[in-house]
């Protein structure tokens, strides 16, 4: 657990570091025009889910054929490789080409979701893949306080940092990282059929819980692209904030998330069980993309970061209650299906909310409102409520544990 966590932190800070560049980078080649930066924003981030979309399927497969530390490995390497190329960049057409490097390769959380599962007792393991949401919000508490720190001087120096850490980290997993899968309990054969997003996701079919908990994953991580897409974009606009006032905000998001995830999911399932987990990370879901929609002042908004927080609840405890219907043999396509749901969310998210946040406060609209991309973000997690109390309304926390005991 502790060899997986910092290699999903050095991963999260690498990422991190470059979160509050990226858009000054793209407004950079496009003379600063807001409205086509968010849009151009939004077409970048997409062509990286694109090509997520299609390769996180095939890395679940071939973790659970050849192991979890392979992929994790190749993962990292290819990070570092897209931020050498991104640092170069002399125009758009190279971030484009960073980008879907870093979509192919960008295999990490799935192999680490798997990792966890791996390594973990069925009653613990809500706790373990809390530790992976722990990992990102270190990550992110450092990463974007010094990336933010570094592209006040030059946009391209985090992304120079962030491959050293990147391919650090490829070290790291080669010579110190244990791989948690046994050759024994490795898939036989590599199955092709389920290696695409198509075929990964008749899993997500074999079970009706499975199949209402995927729904109810897309729908949140859908409404969780609002923040990745606009953050950034929303706060330049509405406040004026330069980098390091960015990288600031983006740092205590991490804090507050590692602080929930480090130290509430575990007593809080503990207490009151993985359902009300779930269902209270929703809540705080829609109550704190809609405290950003309306945020006139920055006050309000940092008020909002720890209601959001909360919001990590839901799909900590919804990958818990996913990978206890599956046996050890399919984590890895589980995890792949549950990257794909990811994957398609970003396909989606990036320009859903980048265009609208572009049409309300261009001149196109008759409602100029910089928080509408907020509000529509805050409708989609709330339409995943009421399926979410249905999906797990009867479920038992021992059903299918005797999986794990005849797998092994």
């Amino acid at each position: 657990m502790i060899f997986i966590f910092i290699t999903v932190m050095l991963d999260m800070l690498s990422v991190g570091m470059v979160a509050p560049v990226l858009p000054k980078l793209v407004a950079g080649f496009l003379g600063g025009d807001a409205a086509n930066t968010a849009v151009m924003f939004g077409l970048i981030v997409t062509v990286w889910s694109v090509m997520q979309f299609f390769a996180s399927p095939v890395l679940g497969v071939l973790s659970d054929r050849f192991g979890r530390r392979p992929v994790i490995v190749l993962s990292n390497l290819g990070l570092g490789l897209d931020y050498v190329v991104m640092a170069l960049a002399p125009n758009i057409g190279w971030l484009f080409a960073g980008r879907a490097i870093s979509g192919v390769t960008a295999a990490s959380l799935t192999a680490a979701g798997a990792y966890i599962a791996d390594v973990t007792p069925l009653d613990k393991r809500a706790a373990g893949f809390g530790m992976i949401s722990a990992a990102f919000g270190v990550g992110f508490v450092l990463g974007p306080a010094v990336g933010g720190l570094l592209g006040g001087f030059n946009p391209h120096f985090p992304f120079w940092v962030a491959a050293a850490f990147s391919l650090a980290n490829a070290l790291y997993g080669t010579f110190v990282l244990p791989e948690s899968l046994p050759p024994e309990k490795r898939a036989t054969t590599i199955q092709w059929g389920r290696a695409n997003p198509l075929g990964s996701l008749r899993l997500l079919r074999s079970h009706p819980e499975l199949s209402s908990l995927s729904v109810v994953a897309f729908l949140s991580a859908l409404g969780s692209q609002s923040l990745q897409t606009v953050w950034v974009l929303f706060t330049i606009f509405q406040y004026n904030w330069d980098p390091r006032a960015i990288g600031f905000s983006l740092a205590m998001v991490g804090i507050s998330t590692a602080v929930v995830q480090g130290g509430l999911v575990r007593p809080f399932v503990a207490r009151f069980g993985e359902r009300s987990a779930l269902l209270v990370g929703l809540v705080c879901g829609v109550i704190s993309l809609t405290m950003f929609a309306l945020a006139a002042t920055p006050l309000l908004f940092w008020a909002g970061i720890a209601v959001m927080a909360v919001w990590g609840f839901s799909p900590t405890a919804t990958q818990s209650f996913m990978s206890k219907r599956v046996s050890p043999l399919e984590q890895g396509e589980l995890q792949g299906a549950v990257s794909s749901i990811r994957s398609l969310t970003a396909l989606i998210g990036p320009g859903l909310f980048t265009f609208t946040f572009a049409y309300f406060i261009g001149g196109q609209g008759t409602w100029h409102f910089a928080g509408a991309a907020w509000l529509l973000g805050a409708l989609i997690v709330a339409a995943a409520l009421p399926l979410a109390v249905l999906a797990t309304r009867s479920r038992s926390e021992e059903v299918h544990g005797a999986l794990e005991q005849v797998a092994s």
